[in-house]
This record gives C-alpha cells, sequence and structure tokens, in this order.
C-alpha cells in the first residue's frame, strides 16, 4: 500500500513543483526584459495618469504628479549604423540616446518622429513617441544626469519631453475646449499634460523610443 502510494503521489507532487518554479520565475522578452510597459497611446485623465504602474508618487497636482520610476534599469549604449542609442534591458524598450536638439508643439513632435522613420534612425523604421508609462520609467529617484533626474546615459539637454497620450480635464474632456498630451520634466522629476499647439510656452523636447523584439 505504501509503494502505491509512493507511485502515485510522485508524479503529482513532482508536477505542483515544476509548475511552482515557472510561476516564481518572471518570464523575460528577448532582451531579457521582465517589464512589461503600455506601448499604445490612451486619452488618460488626471487621475488615469496619477494611477500608472511602476512609479512612486511623493506629490500630487492639478495637472499630475511629482515622482520617480521604480524600475531597476539595465541600460546599454550602442552605436548603430553611427547612431547612438539607449536599449533597457528590464523593460525591452530602445531609447533615442539624445533626441530632438530643438524644442517644438506636440504636433511638431509627431512629425519629427516620421521624419525620424523615414531617414532609418539606427537601422529602424518603427520610432514613436513614448506613453506616459514609457517616459515616466525613465524618471530616477534622485538627479543623477548633471541636475536631471534621469541616468547619465542619456544626454541631458532634453530636460522635458512629449509623450504620445492625450488628456483633458480630470473628468477625461477637453481642456477649455483644446486637447492636451501629457509630457514628462527631467529637471524637476514631474508628470503633468500641457495644452497641444500653444504658441506660448508649452514646448518640449522629442526623445522617441521602440520596443525591441
Amino acid at each position: 500500500m505504501r509503494k502505491y502510494l509512493l507511485h502515485v503521489c510522485f508524479p503529482v507532487l513532482f508536477a505542483l513543483i515544476i509548475s511552482f518554479v515557472f510561476i516564481a520565475i518572471p518570464i523575460t522578452s528577448a532582451t531579457g526584459g521582465s517589464i512589461e510597459l503600455r506601448s499604445h497611446y490612451r486619452s488618460l485623465s488626471l487621475s488615469q495618469g496619477q494611477s500608472i504602474s511602476n512609479i512612486s508618487i511623493r506629490k500630487r497636482t492639478g495637472t499630475g504628479f511629482y515622482g520617480h520610476s521604480t524600475i531597476k534599469h539595465d541600460y546599454n549604449l550602442k552605436t548603430i549604423k553611427g547612431d547612438k542609442v539607449v536599449v533597457d534591458n528590464a523593460t525591452g524598450l530602445m531609447w533615442h540616446q539624445s533626441g530632438s536638439d530643438d524644442r517644438m508643439n506636440q504636433w511638431k513632435a509627431e512629425d519629427r518622429v516620421e521624419m525620424l522613420n523615414s531617414e532609418g534612425y539606427a537601422g529602424h523604421h518603427d520610432w514613436r513617441l513614448p506613453t506616459v508609462e514609457e517616459a515616466v520609467s525613465l524618471l530616477e529617484p534622485s538627479k543623477k544626469n548633471g541636475n536631471l533626474y534621469i541616468g547619465p546615459v542619456f544626454s541631458k539637454k532634453q530636460k522635458y519631453i512629449w509623450t504620445g497620450d492625450k488628456t483633458g480635464d480630470a473628468l477625461g474632456t477637453p481642456v477649455g475646449g483644446s486637447r492636451a498630451a501629457w509630457n514628462v520634466r527631467f529637471g524637476n522629476g514631474s508628470v503633468r499634460w500641457d495644452i497641444i499647439g500653444s504658441i506660448f510656452y508649452h514646448y518640449r523636447y522629442v526623445r522617441p523610443v521602440r520596443s525591441v523584439e
């Protein structure tokens, strides 16, 4: 009877152990990244923007928040066909190492990415503006690059960048009849939305990103 129970129970116990091991070990991407960030654009209300994952918020505001990413990055600076990129093995994202040299409104930012794709920067044609989750992932808890809350592997000229995510007010409706877009500021570690196309001061840099397959 004892031999019978051992014969029957051992395969079941072995299967349970194997299942536990696979559940406990995070599934990684082709680049080794185990953290998957949203790559498709959305229209996020204020509360939705303040509820994204992998962030630590130290202060909420009427247009966003101050905080930083909780992701432990594994950056790798590469030069591909003469173009500099930064691959984050933690998220499976490839970033433009510097980004645009000049600031622009969000409409122009989208045009700049299209131009980059037509030129095939670093041999790729699928560059895009980052989502809020992707852009926020670059925010460090302290100043790591001069006076910026971003890793030193990146250029420190781009103090704030546009994302491809749009927004309205806290209810998700257009702000003052205009659409707005989220941006990330590495100078003070903040994330907020600004009205698209403003001719006054809502000009930001562009740091394109692409997903590594």
